[in-house]
């Protein structure tokens, strides 16, 4: 796939709104402020085609990206406190709709903060893609911020913390030093070429 011919396609507010199915989808899903856009772009070789925000909350919409017979689907960050409630609702009905929907979703890269424990949020998402036999990867994103030790004891801990983690493909990731990033690239590789099966263990 040529990364650099991915393009903007539309952003949606409303479950509603949202048009049928076209192509296969393959979704990144994740906490407010995890870094889903700074993946988006590293991932697509491009600065801005996610826009970047330092303030959590700040995608309220689901955006969709088109390159070749692929929608790339950037979901809203769940999880920040400090909106109004009738927000959060649109929210959780937007992505739970999305999810739920009779669409070709391939695969979804759940997002994590490899420094911190996952949210109670984080462990609801993951329970329900388990629940809806959802494919997923975890992305532990921001990766250069733990020196070695520190690291692998985080990676200790999210076996007892995240639900089937020793069963799930986990990926460390970091804008800083591309860690991960052909990783990903090669998973969506191989579902573009619509295979049928993807082996999601480690």
């Amino acid at each position: 796939m040529n990364y650099n011919n991915a393009e903007f396609s539309a952003a949606y507010g409303l479950f509603s709104q949202i048009p049928p199915c076209e192509r296969m989808e393959i979704v990144f899903a994740g906490r407010s402020n995890v870094g889903k856009s700074t993946l988006i772009n590293k991932i697509f070789n491009r600065k801005n085609l996610a826009r970047v925000s330092s303030v959590p909350g700040k995608t309220a919409t689901i955006n969709f990206y088109g390159l070749e017979n692929v929608y790339f689907v950037d979901l809203p960050g769940y999880g920040y406190a400090k909106i109004a409630k009738s927000e959060k609702r649109r929210w959780s009905e937007l992505i739970e709709g999305y999810l739920s929907a009779d669409r070709d979703i391939r695969l979804i890269f759940q997002l994590i903060d490899m420094r911190h424990p996952p949210s109670a949020d984080d462990i609801h998402m993951i329970n329900y893609l388990i629940d809806s036999q959802l494919p997923f990867v975890i992305i532990l994103t921001k990766a250069d911020k733990l020196k070695k030790t520190a690291r692998a004891e985080r990676m200790e801990k999210f076996k007892a913390e995240i639900p089937c983690f020793e069963d799930i493909n986990v990926i460390p990731f970091s804008a800083q030093t591309f860690e991960g990033v052909e990783e990903v690239r090669e998973i969506i590789e191989y579902i573009a070429t619509d295979q049928p099966d993807m082996p999601m263990e480690n």
